[in-house]
């Protein structure tokens, strides 16, 4: 092996090991990277909880059922954006929540400068019950994922990297605790 360099010999070298570090969040702390030592780390319990988990692909549908029915529940967004001169993106996916048949779930996003903020765009997502679409999680930030694990039937979602959300038996609440609101 002439003019190559095994692995080992690229990770004995601190700067190799400082970049790696960077391709590879969380493999190394930034003192560890500077020295070169390494350390063996377990995966932490919130990625092991959320194996499985289905990413949700929000696409632009024109036309489409999917489409009409997300603008027919966005109404209101999309006639003051109008109003504002503004005619934003309307993105649509859908998943099945539970094991009952025509049991999809709509999730909807509006993307425009005026309806997005630093936080991202919100996602709302909509269950069809007796040909009646109702709202069962409003205005989240983040990707969002089905779970495989459940509650009262509806497989729970993901938010971002570590929101859980699970079914009430009416719409979908965050298990995070909100802190203490001050006195």
């Amino acid at each position: 092996m002439t003019g190559l360099m095994s692995i080992q010999q690229i990770l004995s070298r601190p700067a190799a090991v400082l970049a790696l570090s960077f391709m590879l969040p969380g493999a190394l702390s930034c003192a560890d990277a500077a020295t070169g030592k390494t350390r063996h780390h377990t995966l932490h319990t919130a990625q092991s909880a959320n194996a499985g988990a289905a990413p949700v692909i929000l696409t632009a549908h024109p036309g489409t059922k999917l489409d009409e029915d997300a603008r027919k529940l966005n109404e209101d967004d999309l006639q003051d954006a109008a109003k504002h001169h503004d005619q934003p993106v309307v993105l649509v996916g859908s998943a099945p929540l539970s094991s009952g048949k025509n049991d999809e779930a709509l999730f909807v996003q509006l993307q425009s400068a005026r309806l997005c903020g630093s936080a991202g765009c919100t996602t709302s997502v909509y269950l069809k019950h007796n040909d009646t679409w109702n709202t069962v999680l409003d205005s989240v930030n983040g990707d969002i994922s089905v779970l495989p694990t459940r509650h009262k039937g509806m497989h729970d979602l993901l938010v971002s990297p570590n929101d859980r959300w699970v079914w009430n038996g009416k719409e979908y609440q965050d298990t995070l605790s909100a802190p203490p609101m001050p006195k």
